[in-house]
């Protein structure tokens, strides 16, 4: 799938007839972030190489969504998370319903946020962005909306008429497209107990420079107060794999500083590391306990066990080059030559 979009991008940048590009799920949900799955398999058959081709093509894609000379509009009606979340949030609209579940989840999978998560995720109001790829948080429509994942809301019922609009459209001007999907949109309140509504406990927790810091932040300000996003966002927070919490926290911090194609590329080395089982198995633990064994286990054992215990160095090494001779950091396309060096690969 990853290279059939690759191709239909290049394909259609290039040609005049193709004024804007429409992505939306078949089914019930817009992706539901699958591509972990597949990954963890060729890791625990020990052919991490493959895990790292597919996720150098996934995120070659999600370099070219984020900069692509046409509007793309996302209709998110349904889930999206994971590797669904980089085909779409890197895009210029996001059109979401009263369907839309969004989250991140993968700290509780002994993963971290990629697909270019560092980069919009550090880029939400405030610190909400830690809080949403540390806890794996999720979010309706209404929240990604006010938080800014979303450009616009658009009841379900109406997204036939909306896309039936969108493809009459006659020009890439984002003005006009997004003329023509405001026609349809709506402003739609957050719910009582939404955490974004509490955005300022989120920034004086979440703004901590550790985890363990925030973890503390958090259990005082819930006792102090009843709010149930708090009770589990602390409890979302200890289950989850401690190296993997480090590493999001970090990775997230330095994408505040970093470019789309800067963040992408440290996402991938961080991935090399993961799928290597250097330091730690948590990725392959966490993929059995929550995806595999789920009906009876949903417990994973994970190694470290506790925040304390991981090594600074450890994640310091996570974050540098990979020692493998066979081994190439990503290589983002030229934007200029992108035909001539993808096409030809297809």
């Amino acid at each position: 799938m990853i290279m059939k979009l690759l191709k239909l991008f290049v394909a259609y940048e290039k040609d005049s007839d193709v004024k804007l590009l429409i992505v939306k799920g078949n089914g019930r949900a817009f992706s539901a972030g699958g591509d972990v799955a597949s990954v963890a398999r060729s890791v625990a058959q020990g052919q991490w190489a493959l895990g790292t081709e597919f996720l150098q093509n996934q995120y070659t894609l999600n370099y070219i969504i984020a900069t692509y000379g046409k509007p793309q509009v996302s209709i998110l009606d349904g889930i999206v998370m994971g590797g669904g979340a980089g085909v779409s949030i890197h895009g210029r609209f996001r059109v979401v319903t009263e369907k839309t579940v969004f989250a991140m989840p993968e700290t509780s999978l002994g993963f971290f946020p990629d697909i270019g998560a560092s980069y919009f995720l550090s880029r939400l109001p405030g610190f909400f962005g830690e809080y949403l790829g540390l806890t794996g948080a999720r979010l309706d429509g209404a929240e990604m909306l006010a938080c800014g994942l979303a450009t616009h809301f658009v009841p379900s019922m109406n997204l036939a008429y909306l896309e039936d609009l969108l493809t009459k459209v006659e020009t890439s001007d984002p003005f006009v497209i997004c003329a023509s999907i405001d026609q349809f949109s709506q402003m739609v309140p957050l719910k009582a107990s939404s955490a974004y509504n509490r955005l300022d406990i989120i920034d004086k927790c979440f703004s901590k420079e550790t985890v363990e810091e925030i973890i503390s932040a958090l259990e005082k300000e819930s006792a102090s107060m009843a709010d149930e996003w708090i009770v589990v966002a602390i409890q979302a927070l200890k289950k989850a794999s401690p190296i993997s919490l480090k590493v999001t926290l970090r990775s997230i911090r330095e994408g505040r500083l970093q470019g789309v194609d800067r963040c992408l590329t440290k996402e991938f080395r961080l991935c090399c590391h993961i799928l290597r089982l250097e330091a730690s198995k948590d990725f392959l633990e966490g993929f059995r306990a929550i995806l595999v064994d789920k009906d009876k286990d949903r417990n994973p054992k994970w190694e470290p066990p506790r925040l304390d215990l991981v090594d600074s160095k450890v994640l310091d090494q996570y974050f540098a080059e990979v020692d493998d001779a066979n081994w190439e950091d990503l290589k983002l396309p030229s934007r200029r030559n992108l035909a001539a060096n993808y096409v030809s690969k297809m």
